[in-house]
């Protein structure tokens, strides 16, 4: 059965700037119950992953527990290394990704976003997902004995080692519980991995694909190829991709028989100004109105079910409990192209 998920990075205005992270503000948070109108259209109850600011801001924490009295959302926790205690002034400008940091401050950090949460809704988070998708296996253990069920961090094609982030190339599309020394390859923890719906537009061989993905020059060479259109990715973004190109991924998930659907955004992508994507009230019609009608796409036409990410595990696990095998066949790469 395929599902589709939501899952909405909580934070605070615009961290992509880095005035912004020093003096955070919240103004999106404000906005989310009108965002949830939209969901409740479709008949879906996002995950909202929040970050420890908005954890412990007090306005933002009443609109949080206004969206849990009503049912209208699951929260897990969404760890920002610059902003999450113990941390430092000088973080909010390094920005750093979680997999920079010692396994002690990460732990450290993951209590304190932990015990925020768990603060503003009652319940300990299950759902995890880092911040620029800083996600290491080193954390997995981590995450386990924190109460973590659920990651959701890893974005195939997504390479950022050049800037000291990580590698998910070689990651699969479909759910696996994760291993304890590689991110992208099934394991035997019980920390389920929900993969970001990401593949290219074209299907390529895997080598070639990896090729693509570690590309000297990433950046240039990925713009590059789109100008040429040649080679683009396909996120379930409505920041990053066009209808089309979400339609056409979901399609190609759903006929590779995959589980998943897994789309992702920021919360200040849902207010104008709020980030670097939708700066004009054009913008951010455009965002909604590409958001609305995928939404409508997938339940309708697919036939996706709507679920948050524990009721997923609970759903998928039931049927597939046992940890997947490293030679599972159904990896991005297998949407792409050849073995």
């Amino acid at each position: 059965m395929l599902h589709l998920l939501v899952g909405i990075d909580t934070e605070s205005d615009n961290q992509w700037d880095a005035a912004a992270r020093e003096r955070p503000t919240f103004e999106n948070i404000y906005a989310l119950p009108r965002l949830h109108e939209r969901f409740q259209r479709h008949g879906i109850r996002p995950t909202c992953l929040v970050t420890y600011p908005v954890a412990t801001d007090r306005r933002s924490v009443e609109v949080i527990r206004q969206l849990t009295r009503e049912g209208d959302c699951e929260i897990g926790a969404h760890h920002h290394v610059w902003e999450t205690p113990p941390c430092a002034p000088e973080d909010a400008r390094r920005h750093p990704y979680a997999l920079q940091i010692p396994i002690e401050r990460f732990e450290a950090q993951l209590a304190q976003l932990s015990d925020a949460v768990a603060s503003v809704t009652g319940r300990r988070p299950v759902s995890y997902r880092s911040g620029r998708f800083g996600f290491s296996a080193r954390h997995v253990s981590s995450l386990e004995q924190g109460g973590y069920r659920i990651e959701s961090s890893v974005a195939p094609l997504f390479y950022e080692t050049h800037k000291g982030g990580p590698d998910f190339v070689d990651a699969p599309l479909r759910p696996y519980f994760l291993a304890y020394d590689d991110p992208v390859k099934p394991g035997t923890s019980d920390l389920l991995e929900l993969p970001l719906s990401v593949a290219l537009n074209r299907r390529l061989p895997r080598t070639l694909e990896r090729l693509y993905g570690r590309a000297p020059k990433p950046y240039l060479t990925r713009r590059i190829l789109k100008a040429l259109r040649l080679l683009r990715p396909m996120w379930l973004r409505p920041s990053y991709s066009s209808l089309a190109d979400m339609m056409a991924l979901a399609r190609r998930i759903a006929a590779s028989g995959l589980p998943l659907l897994n789309l992702l955004f920021h919360s200040s992508e849902a207010i104008v100004g709020g980030s670097p994507y939708n700066r004009t009230d054009a913008e951010l019609q455009a965002f909604m109105d590409r958001l609305d009608r995928f939404l409508a796409f997938a339940v309708g036409e697919l036939g996706a079910q709507p679920a948050t990410f524990s009721e997923f595990r609970a759903r998928w696990g039931g049927s597939e409990a046992a940890p997947q095998t490293a030679k599972s066949p159904c990896r991005a790469a297998s949407l792409l192209g050849g073995p």
